[in-house]
């Protein structure tokens, strides 16, 4: 049995996969996708590289040299959630990997599971948000001026927003949906978002077959909770985009089953769960491992890895539908690694 197993993935061509555990529950969640992905047969060979800080002389963030190179040599890359202090120390790693990667676009899918039972389960969900993810509030520009007054300052580029709204775009189109809303708030930031707009558009119009929109953020907040089936693409900022795709990720049942993916230039693509690190659940070694797994989910489908990825979401969510063996986020008592092994037993049937 396990001789012909062997033959078997002898056989097929591996592809190398770089994976960040990260921090907290990083590491557990990711031996369990690590787990199930084996069940499954994934033709992978993990490259796995620890990510921290490194504060350069010019006060600048970095990251470890052997992370890099494995990214740009992999193409491809899971990673795990990261700590970042708050109002103090580094700068973000989340950002800091943006940047080094060119990761310009974050793809961010919320879909009602099946077994998770929200408000909105019977109408259904079915929407993705589109981030831009290198700049705006994010770019870590901001001082202070004088003793009590601190500037930040919102940067918005043509080609940073040219960038996603294309991606935005051909994504409609590869993945068969008809509507795209530009959120936004141009009534007030009139030059930024403007620009973004701008650019929207003007992509926009190569696209005839998409219904292009736009709206407000605040009042995309409202009619989104009273009628998600308004939605299907929502293309912003990168603020709007992290705050919204929260929202939407409610709308499914939480952060703990939200997938994600930054598509990055030279195609390099990363894929990670949009959770934090749950230091609280790592002692009991209870945290959820489906964001990160259907992000895996994501990154096979990217690969051309479609059979291993449908295999493994039915096994998701068939554990999901019964409700037996289910982390605490969705209403269950199981640990991490009992709603991994049972994923894996209905995937080895």
């Amino acid at each position: 049995m396990f001789l012909g197993r062997a033959l078997r993935s002898s056989c097929r061509s591996l592809h190398t996969v770089t994976l960040f555990p990260g921090d907290g529950i990083g590491p557990q969640i990711s031996e369990s996708v690590k787990k199930i992905f084996d069940a499954a047969e994934v033709p992978i060979q993990w490259e796995e590289r620890q990510v921290y800080p490194i504060l350069e002389p010019n006060g600048k963030t970095r990251i470890p040299d052997d992370a890099v190179e494995s990214i740009f040599k992999n193409k491809i890359g899971l990673k795990g959630p990261m700590r970042t202090a708050i109002g103090k120390g580094h700068v973000s790693l989340n950002l800091t990997i943006r940047r080094t990667f060119g990761l310009y676009a974050n793809v961010r899918p919320a879909k009602s599971v099946p077994g998770v039972i929200t408000p909105y389960s019977k109408e259904g969900v079915d929407c993705v948000i589109m981030r831009e993810n290198t700049e705006g509030e994010y770019s870590g520009i901001e001082h202070q001026v004088v003793p009590g007054v601190v500037q930040s300052v919102k940067l918005i580029t043509r080609d940073a927003s040219r960038n996603v709204a294309e991606y935005a775009f051909q994504y409609a189109q590869d993945h068969g949906r008809k509507n795209i809303v530009a959120l936004h708030k141009a009534n007030i930031m009139k030059m930024s978002d403007g620009m973004f707009l701008e650019q929207c558009r003007e992509v926009a119009a190569r696209y005839p077959e998409i219904n292009y929109r736009e709206m407000y953020l605040d009042s995309a907040c409202l009619k989104i909770v009273s009628d998600p089936s308004k939605f299907d693409v929502m293309l912003m900022p990168n603020l709007y985009g992290d705050i919204f795709s929260d929202l939407t990720a409610g709308l499914i049942g939480g952060l703990g089953l939200a997938p994600s993916g930054n598509m990055g230039k030279d195609g390099i693509a990363i894929y990670e769960a949009v959770h934090g690190t749950a230091d609280d659940l790592v002692e009991a070694n209870k945290g959820n491992p489906t964001a990160l797994l259907m992000s895996g989910l994501m990154m096979l489908r990217h690969m051309g890895l479609k059979s291993q990825a449908d295999k493994i979401e039915a096994a998701v969510l068939e554990t999901l539908t019964e409700r037996k063996v289910i982390t605490g986020d969705i209403g269950g008592t199981a640990t991490n690694p009992e709603y991994a092994d049972e994923i894996c037993r209905k995937i080895r049937g």
